[in-house]
């Protein structure tokens, strides 16, 4: 059988209480799942640095 199947025959035989710790535990695995695979892009993270510098700093940078 495929897991997907032995799965669904369990959930069959679970009354509702288990049934809905099992549905908690599913959606908080989902939710890690997406927190882990979303990602700062390059640009993002480069956006946020904030340079503490007098305004002409580049111009006065090679004197």
């Amino acid at each position: 059988m495929v897991t997907r199947e032995l799965v669904k025959e369990e959930i069959e035989r679970l009354n509702r209480e288990e049934l809905s710790e099992v549905y908690e535990f599913i959606k908080q695995k989902m939710v890690q799942s997406k927190a882990r695979t979303k990602k700062k892009s390059l640009m993002a993270s480069l956006k946020s640095i904030k340079i503490n510098a007098p305004e002409d700093f580049a111009q006065n940078c090679g004197l």
